[in-house]
This record gives C-alpha cells, structure tokens and sequence, in this order.
C-alpha cells in the first residue's frame, strides 16, 4: 500500500490508510513477538522444561501467523514476489469478480419481487405529500426543476430548433392536401346554415363602419365623372351612392331570404364542391398555401417566436417572483395537501410509482448492473486492488492476529496432549 500516492486519495482513504498500516505493524509485530519468545524458550528448555509448553505455543502461533499472512497476501500480491500458483487473486480475476459481483447484485437486489416488496412498505405518496406540505420544500422542488429546465432550454440549439419546426410545419401543414378536407368542413357548414351568423355580423359591422364613414363616400362616383358635369350633381351623386349603400346593408340585416344571402350561400357551396373535386382549383389553392407556409419570411417569423418564447420563458424560469415559478410553488404545495387527504390518490401513486419502479427494473435490470462489471473492467488491476485492500485490509490483519493467537493454542493443546500420551 506504500505504492498509492497520497495526493489521489481521499480524506477517507488516507484515514483507511493510516489505519492499514497500524494493524499491519501489530499484526507483524505479534510474529516478531512470537519468534523471540520461540528462541527463547527453546534455548532454555533444556534448564527449564515447563519452557517446552511455551515454545510449543510459540511455534504453533508463528505457524498460523504466516499461513494467515500468506492467505491474506495472496489476495492481493504474489508474496514475496513469487509466482506462485492461484496467489495475487484479485488482479488476476479482477474482471471475472466484476462480472460476479454484477450478477449477484442483479439476482438478488434488482429482482421484481424485491422492489416490489420493499416499495409495497413504503407510504411513498404519504411521505412525498408530507414534504411537499413544507413551503419551502415545495420552493426547493421548484427552484431546481427550474434550473433543470432553463438548463435544457439553454444546451438545445436555436438552429436545430428552428429546422425541427420548419420539418414540423412542412410535414402537418404543407405536405397534407387541405382543399378536400376543407371543402368537406364549408360543405357541412353551409348545410347545416352555420354560417348565417358570420354574415349577419359582417353586415352589422359594415353598418356600423357606414354610420361612422359618410365622409368616405365624398368622391368616390364623382370623382369618376367628366370634369364638365356640375359640382352640386357631383355631390347629389356621391349621396345617393351612400344612401344606396346603407338601404342595401339594412336590407340585408332585415331579411334572412334577402337575394345577396342566397348569393353567398350560393358561393360557398360552389366553393365547398370545387375545393372537393376540381383539381384546378385544388392545385391553386395548395400553391397558395405553400407560398405563406413555404416562405423565408414564414421561417424566420417560427424562428423569432421560438427565441421570444425561449428567452421568455427562461427568464421566468430563472426569477422566483415570477408568475410562474409563484403558481409552480403554490400547486407543488396543493399536491402535497392533497396527498395527505385523499387516500385514493395516495394508493393510485404509491401502485403507479411501484409499477414504474418494477418494470424499469425488470426490463433493465442487466444493463444497470452491468454499470459495475464494465466499472470493474476499467479500472487498472492495481488501482483495483489498492481499492479493496483499502476497504477491507485492516479487518484481514484481525484475521492475521486471530491465526496467531489460534495458532499458539493449537500448538499449545497439540503439544499438551502429544506429551501426556507419549510422556515426553
């Protein structure tokens, strides 16, 4: 562990470091103990043989302590540099352990059953509504939803944007033929006499404009008239015309059966019928509706709304007074209360979200286990066992004192037992 260099760990990893290198050093130092105690004690059991039960003890302890030193070891690192079969494990296997931690993560936490179980004893909409009740957990929603969105809105491109919509125009309101479909829309219109009422507000309107405009009429036939006809006809003629105007609007508003409202039911129903079935008037009418929508003008007029609408709504996103980040906040609240009193919504959240939970699961359960495996795959063999080792090596070195202390029992009982049998 001496090989990782300080500045890529973490705080965390330093601690788990320095705490490694403690045990390491206790766990060392039990054998050095035990093989001082081993000479020791074998020099003098000649002089003094209860010493034979502690060299027993001795020996059998460093035994345990370097067979638990090599086990440990091996994990890790070839010990001593050797190669040595099935040693240095983890670099070894590292990818083959990815793919089986993978699959055991797979089996055994993204199953359907489990999900289903754990989310089924979860008050989810409960909880949610609860937090949501909080004003300023329903602002703190608010404000990062918005910074999401104004986020999206920000990364997506003005160009592409404006070309999506031109593709949208193109494809919904250039490319379909609309005569027929709108032929078919007058021709039920006038039969069903729905238009009556567009003409009697046009002939309202129009009577109002005469009321208001009778200076209009001034020159409009004489101005037309030789220049010898007499000024006073002129203006009797310009009269008349007026006068003649508004009889003809009031008798149109006064008489439903009046000639020019026959004429114009006449008009569009030849027009209904032409628009249906006379390819001339069709192809006119389909050049005219790709001169407006086809148009450069038509485009930029969809790409100036988009930026208006855009720059719009991210301002309203981005300030927290504004009208709609106020109503966003106010109906994430109403959610809330609503969610504490209306248990029928409750029970339909808490089953959609458990569906959704379930199915994701189980549909795509592989591949987000398989995030673990390819992490695995990636990283370097010796990052990779630097990581563990740093994980789970000072609970090892527990195992490299317990074989000590086993070890010089083991020893101990075998000796005790070796000695009373055979007496020596």
């Amino acid at each position: 562990m001496s090989r990782t260099p300080s500045a890529f760990l973490s705080d965390a990893d330093r601690e788990r470091l320095r705490s490694l290198r403690v045990m390491k050093a206790i766990a060392l130092g039990a054998l050095v103990l035990l093989a001082l105690v081993f000479l020791v004690a074998f020099a003098l059991q000649e002089r003094y043989p209860w010493l034979a039960y502690v060299r027993a003890a001795a020996e059998g302890g460093m035994v345990g302590a370097l067979a638990d030193w090599f086990a440990v070891t091996a994990l890790f690192r070839r010990p001593l540099g050797l190669p040595i079969p099935h040693t240095a494990i983890i670099p070894q296997r590292k990818d083959e352990i990815g793919r089986t931690l993978g699959e055991f993560v797979e089996t055994n936490f993204l199953s359907a059953e489990v999900v289903r179980t754990k989310l089924a004893s979860t008050p989810i909409a409960a909880r949610l509504g609860e937090w949501l009740r909080t004003p300023e957990h329903a602002e703190r929603v608010a404000t990062e939803g918005a910074a999401m969105a104004a986020g999206v809105l920000r990364a997506l491109s003005d160009d592409e944007v404006q070309e999506l919509i031109a593709d949208l125009a193109r494809e919904h309101l250039i490319v379909p033929e609309w005569g027929p479909p709108l032929g078919g829309w007058l021709e039920r219109l006038v039969g069903t006499g729905a238009h009556h009422e567009a003409v009697d507000l046009a002939a309202d309107n129009l009577s109002h404009w005469l009321a208001a405009n009778r200076a209009s009429f001034a020159g409009l036939v004489s101005g037309r008239l030789p220049s010898w006809v007499p000024s006073m006809v002129s203006g009797l003629i310009d009269e008349a015309a007026y006068h003649e105007a508004v009889k003809f609007v009031e008798a149109v508003r006064a008489d439903p059966q009046h000639p020019a409202r026959k004429a114009i039911d006449a008009y569009l129903e030849k027009l209904a019928g032409n628009l249906q079935h006379d390819p001339a008037m069709i192809g006119r009418f389909e050049d005219a509706k790709a001169n407006v929508f086809d148009s450069p003008r038509v485009r930029e007029l969809a790409g100036e709304a988009w930026n208006t609408a855009k720059n719009g709504l991210v301002r309203a996103l981005e300030d927290p007074a504004s009208p709609l980040r106020v109503r966003a906040v106010d109906a994430l609240v109403q959610v809330g209360e609503r969610f504490g009193t209306d248990p029928v919504l409750r029970n339909r959240v808490d089953e959609w979200v458990t569906d959704a939970a379930v199915f994701l699961v189980d549909r795509y359960r592989h591949d987000i286990a398989s995030i673990i495996t390819d992490t695995v795959e990636r990283w370097d063999p010796e990052e990779t066992t630097q990581k563990i080792e740093l994980m789970v090596g000072r609970d090892l070195q527990y195992i490299r004192l317990n074989g000590t202390i086993v070890g010089s029992l083991a020893g101990l009982a075998i000796f005790t037992v070796a000695h009373l049998l055979f007496g020596r």
